[in-house]
């Protein structure tokens, strides 16, 4: 998930600290501070003392520790996004690789999130990053909870049924959906509407660092009526399947239409990139591909998108209404490659109206 370029703000970012560490308080606040761009206007030591302090300071951003005592960060994002919705980046120990919290808090309502240096004395190292996420977010747009479709997010469970997949015969087009910043929220509400009928094979393209897409895919798996996994090298598109690209690689289709994942160099500054796979499927499948694109920075999917919607292929650009970034289907939207622009709630079913049509045509 990558900063936005473009920061025109005229006054300082105002953020928020929360973190039970007096320690990690003081050392982000002096560090932030450093940063002509960004003041530190307060700091809370747990998530009660932030409800407090956030109507009364009214930040821009609030960097969210994971683990506090009296109240946990996830259930204070719970709080902000109900009573106060604005950017919330999750900082603490536990946003690891693989950490299930991670994206729980994304799902929730996170805009990002940054792993804790493990040595203190990394903390200046990393506050470059650290200030540009901050930087970025607050140029995001958060929905409360009450404006968009929170599922419950299920506990992972090994004893749930087999959902069933099926080879694919290329009789229904190829789904590809690619998000970015925002874009686990996104999914959230997406791919559990999606029909267990649903007659096409789906990949998802989710910009994300290595070790966090197994997370999401499981998350995902736990909530939707389709099967839901990371992609690994060899897999098949099937039917009643979703694979999702890992984080670090860019996903493929060999000529034998099986995944294959590679470390080649960034593209538009990400890997995964959702215009290698796009221009893979195009390559396999011609204009037999649904491509949606979703929230995020930057302009990653317009080439393919262009490309697909020349050929006679369909795209689907999220609406601006429900965009926490409005980069990506902005830029598809502006290059004339979206057949429809539509708010989240609309995007499953236009999904599956599209396969019927170009099924039928």
């Amino acid at each position: 998930m990558l900063p936005d370029p473009n920061n025109t703000s005229t006054h300082p970012v105002r953020v928020l600290v929360v973190d039970d560490s007096a320690f990690m308080r003081f050392a982000i606040t002096q560090q932030l501070n450093e940063d002509p761009e960004i003041q530190v206007i307060g700091a809370a030591a747990d998530g009660r003392e932030a409800l407090k302090l956030i109507p009364q300071l009214q930040p821009d951003v609030i960097t969210l520790d994971v683990e506090m005592p009296r109240l946990d960060g996830l259930s204070t994002l719970r709080e902000i996004m109900k009573s106060f919705p604005r950017p919330v980046i999750m900082f603490s120990s536990l946003t690891k690789e693989g950490a299930a919290e991670t994206i729980q808090a994304l799902m929730l309502g996170a805009v990002d999130f940054i792993a804790k240096p493990d040595n203190r004395l990394d903390i200046r190292s990393e506050m470059a990053e650290i200030a540009a996420k901050i930087k970025a977010a607050s140029k995001t747009k958060v929905r409360s909870t009450s404006a968009r479709q929170v599922l419950p997010v299920a506990p992972l469970s090994s004893g749930s049924p087999e959902k069933k997949v099926r080879p694919y015969r290329k009789t229904t087009p190829v789904i590809l959906i690619g998000s970015s910043t925002g874009g686990p929220g996104a999914l959230n509400e997406i791919i559990p509407a999606l029909s267990a009928s649903l007659t096409s094979p789906v990949m998802i393209v989710q910009h994300m660092p290595s070790g966090f897409t197994r997370s999401l895919a499981e998350r995902l798996n736990s909530i939707s009526p389709l099967k839901v996994k990371e992609a690994e090298p060899g897999d098949s598109l099937m039917v009643g399947q979703v694979l999702l690209a890992p984080g670090g690689f860019h996903m493929i289709l060999d000529e034998n239409e099986q995944v294959v994942l590679n470390q080649k160099p960034t593209v538009h500054g990400v890997r995964p990139a959702v215009d290698v796979t796009l221009n893979s499927l195009i390559q396999r499948f011609g204009k037999n591909v649904i491509a949606v694109i979703l929230t995020g920075m930057g302009s990653d999917g317009t080439l393919g998108a262009s490309i697909l919607h020349s050929a006679g292929g369909h795209v689907i650009a999220e609406h601006e209404s429900t965009c926490v970034v409005w980069g990506m289907p902005r830029s598809v939207a502006e290059a004339g490659a979206a057949n429809e622009i539509l708010p989240r709630p609309k995007i499953a079913r236009a999904i599956e109206r599209a396969i019927q049509d170009m099924t039928s045509n």
